[in-house]
C-alpha cells in the first residue's frame, strides 16, 4: 500500500520553447504540499499533466498508487481541482452548475455543498457571469470540495483574490483538510501563502524541481552566513555555498548547513563567520537566483 498521494518519476514535457523536467516529486498522504516558483516555472504544467490535460513526453505519474492514464476515471473521482482558468459562465446560475456537476460524483454531498455555499457567501440564483474574480474562486472551491475528494489540486487559487476573500478561502481549506485528512497540492508564487498553509513544499524553476521535502526540515537545512573572505575569488557552488551579496571582502551567502561549505570556508581562510536562520523567502530567492 502506497504512502504517497502523488508519485512522479522522470516527468518530461517539451514544448520547444520550454521544457519541464525531468521531475521527480512526492506528495505524502495527508500532506499539504506547496509547489512554488516564479511565473512560467512549470507549476501549472505539472498540475495539468496530473489531471491528464496534455500528454507527457516521458515519465510516470501515479495518484494513490494508480496510473493517472490507465485509471483516469478512478483518479479524477478522488480529486478536487481548482484553477483560475476554470470558467462556469456557460451554466448561467450556480444552481444549474451544481445540478450538472453533481451527477458525475456518486459521493457528492448535498448538505456539505449547502454548508460551503453559506460559509462562502454564495446563493443558488447568483449569476456566474456577474461574479467578481474572488467569488468565482470561491465557487470553484465549492465544486471541488462538495464530493469530499481525497486529493485537492489547487492551481494558484488565490491569484487576483483580495485579502478578505483570501482569508475566507484559506479558512475553509484548512477546515476541510483538518477534518478529513485530505492531501493537498497548492501551487503559488506567493510565499506567504505557502508559509501559513503548507507542511511540505517544493521549489520549481525553469522546469526543474530544485528541492522538496517537509517545510521545517528544508528551512532548517540551510542558513545565511556573513563572513570576511580576502582571497578575492568567489566560493564555489559545489561546496553548498550560494553567494547572495559581496562588497569588498565582506560576503553574504546561503549555505547548506548539513554540507561542508562552512568547514571549507574556514579552511580557505574565511573569518568572522556568523550563521543565522534562513526564511523561506530567502531560501527561495537564493536558489532561484542561482
Amino acid at each position: 500500500m502506497t504512502h504517497q498521494a502523488i508519485e512522479i518519476r522522470g516527468l518530461v514535457k517539451d514544448f520547444g520553447n520550454f521544457k519541464l523536467g525531468p521531475v521527480d516529486l512526492n506528495v505524502p498522504k495527508g500532506a499539504i504540499y506547496g509547489l512554488i516558483g516564479p511565473n512560467g516555472a512549470g507549476k501549472t504544467t505539472t498540475i495539468d499533466l496530473i489531471m491528464n490535460m496534455g500528454h507527457e513526453d516521458a515519465g510516470a505519474i501515479r495518484v494513490f498508487g494508480m496510473d493517472h492514464r490507465k485509471k483516469e476515471e478512478s483518479v479524477k473521482s478522488r480529486i478536487g481541482y481548482v484553477s483560475p482558468d476554470l470558467s462556469f459562465v456557460a451554466w448561467g446560475k450556480i444552481s444549474r452548475l451544481v445540478y450538472f456537476v453533481r451527477k458525475f460524483y456518486p459521493d457528492w454531498d448535498d448538505d456539505y455543498c449547502v454548508q460551503l455555499m453559506q460559509k462562502l457567501g454564495l446563493a443558488w440564483e447568483d449569476k456566474i457571469r456577474t461574479m467578481s474574480f474572488g467569488t468565482k474562486v470561491k465557487l470553484n472551491l465549492v465544486i471541488a470540495l462538495s464530493h469530499r475528494p481525497d486529493l485537492l489540486l489547487l492551481d494558484e487559487p488565490t491569484m487576483g483574490v483580495d485579502a478578505v476573500a483570501k482569508k475566507e478561502i484559506f479558512t475553509e481549506l484548512l477546515s476541510a483538510v483538518q477534518q478529513e485528512d485530505r492531501s493537498v497540492v497548492f501551487t503559488s508564487h506567493i510565499l506567504t501563502d505557502i508559509e501559513r498553509f503548507c507542511d511540505h513544499f517544493g521549489i520549481i524553476h525553469n522546469g526543474k524541481l530544485l528541492i522538496e521535502g517537509p517545510t521545517a526540515d528544508l528551512v532548517e537545512s540551510y542558513g545565511m552566513i556573513d563572513f570576511i573572505y580576502d582571497d578575492g575569488a568567489t566560493p564555489p557552488r559545489e561546496k553548498g555555498i550560494y553567494v547572495q551579496e559581496q562588497r569588498d571582502n565582506q560576503w553574504r551567502a546561503l549555505v547548506d548547513v548539513k554540507g561542508e561549505g562552512v568547514a571549507w570556508l574556514k579552511d580557505k581562510g574565511a573569518r568572522e563567520i556568523s550563521l543565522s536562520p534562513v526564511t523561506l523567502e530567502e531560501l527561495f530567492i537564493a536558489l532561484v537566483r542561482e
